[in-house]
């Protein structure tokens, strides 16, 4: 329910704060005082367009802001859709600045119009007299057999599951095209594969064979360095090794007369042999050094491959060749596996619309049974309103294929007077008879199913004396199972609300304002009284008032 509505800098508005009480509320008021003004400040919050011409002061931003008791727990799935905190005190605010552009907050979170309507739309119903957009609705009058059909876990449970299969034939069209994608490029990258596999590539062969290539090629001259670089410590005359030798005898000679001279004849001695190691080693590997022709052209062949492959595939390694082989191969076992899933996916759908058809068509059965219903019981509530000859058809259709809410589709026909074919509301029912209906059909929904708060908007025009007496009798009754706000000119009607509102112009400072004001239980007499008679009402107009007061 709508608990607080504040309006800053509005039209006629400068501020007002208003709180409205559970059941019936009536705001009543002089033609121009000010109602069509707050009803058009409540619109901006539910996402309509905005103006900054309509500012009371021209030099300020426009602030609307609703707070709403939010007792159905079901609106907490649109708040959670649309990641939103759900709180069962929740605001919804609208900022218009003075160049025109607005902001739009849920809860302190900043949305978009969209998203405000969308929520808003299920926290406020405005009906007025030429309202019909919500009463062609296909989804309201599939609603208003639903109601009535006594199977809310029945279509839960469809829904449910039929949201489980659009995700499943979602999912399902994705993997046949990705399969189908990959289908058309198996060959091409099962070749690829194989060149890869075929290639046996290992990690660091590269940096090796390089190395290898290097000394290969180099042969004859490593050879020959070696050779002079052995001669020169131990084959020629003198070598290395022998002058060192030499250098040796004389330190031992002179050794025993300093011990300083001693250190220098050991190191000098594991030097020399340190170097008969070195000549060793360098005269192994000179043995072991060959131009072999053959393994050279191995080499350059493998290494040929590897820098082909790389330039094939854009890279620059063998790790990042092996990492292509993996993804490949990973492409092709999937390949292999899609089908599979493909066929256990496809099974899976076919028995989710199996048992989804049988849910179907057991909510058709109810609603068969409840159509009847519904049309009896609103037809009762329009001959209270003064349309006894009214007649409500509800046709009830199946779509080929399953829907969000089943197979049916329910189009409502309606007729006003007798001898005349029911027909689509909005080509035959005039802007009262529309109000009367959408009463009727309200009151029965509201007995039934939790509605969002409906303000009504001067729907009792048209209508006098005993019709606007049961009029106001069906909003009371409507306003025991739900919060209604109705704007109304009929005392028979303003009588029937458990809060009375009264809206009023006043002239401050050479400006004229809009405000509001919630009526004790004496001013409701006189107000009463003077929508019965006029300004300065009579006693039987005062009695008159008390008595439809109760």
């Amino acid at each position: 329910m709508l608990q607080k509505l504040s309006i800053r800098n509005y039209a006629l508005i400068d501020s007002l704060d208003i709180e409205f009480d559970k059941g019936l509320n009536i705001i009543t008021g002089e033609t121009g005082a000010g109602k069509s003004i707050i009803l058009g400040a409540l619109s901006l919050i539910l996402g309509q367009r905005a103006e900054s011409k309509y500012f009371f002061n021209q030099d300020k931003k426009c602030v609307i802001e609703g707070t709403f008791l939010l007792a159905d727990e079901q609106l907490k799935e649109s708040f959670e859709e649309n990641d939103l905190d759900f709180f069962k005190e929740s605001t919804l605010r609208r900022e218009i600045s003075i160049d025109g552009k607005s902001r739009s907050f849920i809860n302190d979170t900043p949305v978009n119009l969209t998203i405000l309507k969308q929520i808003g739309e299920k926290l406020i119903d405005i009906h007025s007299q030429h309202a019909t957009q919500e009463i062609n609705n296909a989804d309201f009058q599939l609603l208003m057999v639903d109601s009535l059909s006594n199977h809310n876990n029945l279509l839960l449970d469809y829904r449910t599951g039929y949201k489980e299969l659009r995700k499943d034939s979602a999912l399902l069209k994705k993997l046949i095209s990705e399969a189908n994608e990959a289908k058309s490029k198996q060959d091409y990258e099962q070749f690829l594969f194989n060149e890869l596999e075929q290639a046996n590539l290992q990690a660091n062969e590269q940096e090796d064979l390089e190395a290898e290539l290097e000394k290969l090629t180099h042969a004859e001259t490593i050879k020959r360095a070696l050779l002079n670089a052995n001669a020169l410590l131990s084959e020629a005359e003198p070598s290395a090794i022998l002058i060192l030798k030499e250098a040796q005898i004389q330190l031992q000679t002179v050794e025993k007369f300093d011990s300083s001279i001693n250190i220098l004849y050991e190191r000098l001695k594991s030097s020399i042999i340190e170097i008969k190691d070195v000549a060793d080693e360098i005269s192994t590997i000179e043995n072991n050094t060959t131009h072999n022709a053959e393994r050279l052209d191995t080499i350059n062949q493998r290494l040929d491959l590897l820098y082909s492959l790389q330039q094939k595939h854009r890279v620059d390694s063998n790790e990042e060749l092996i990492a292509i082989k993996n993804q490949l191969e990973h492409n092709l076992n999937q390949l292999l596996s899609s089908d599979e899933q493909i066929e256990k996916l496809s099974k899976q759908i076919e028995s989710l619309k199996t048992e989804l058809t049988n849910q179907a068509k057991e909510l058709s059965q109810n609603r068969t049974k409840a159509i009847k219903l519904v049309e009896t019981k609103t037809e009762e509530t329009l001959k209270q309103v003064g349309m006894p000859n009214a007649k409500l058809v509800l046709a009830q259709k199946q779509f080929p294929e399953l829907s969000k809410d089943g197979l049916d589709e329910i189009s409502l026909l309606f007729s006003a007077n007798a001898g005349q074919a029911p027909a689509p509301v909005n080509k035959v029912a005039s802007g009262g008879e529309l109000s009367r209906l959408m009463l009727s059909i309200k009151a029965l929904l509201a007995k039934h199913t939790a509605l969002p708060t409906i303000i009504f908007d001067e729907i009792d025009t048209g209508i006098s004396g005993e019709t606007a007496l049961k009029v106001g009798e069906v909003i009371s009754t409507l306003g025991e199972n739900m919060q209604v706000i109705s704007i109304t000119h009929l005392p028979q009607i303003a009588a029937k609300g458990k809060s009375h509102y009264f809206v009023y112009k006043a002239d401050d400072a050479g400006k004229t304002t809009t405000g509001i004001r919630k009526l004790k239980q004496e001013e409701r007499i006189d107000v009463i009284a003077e929508m019965l008679s006029g300004k300065n009402p009579g006693a039987s107009a005062i009695e008159n008032a008390k008595e439809l007061l109760g």
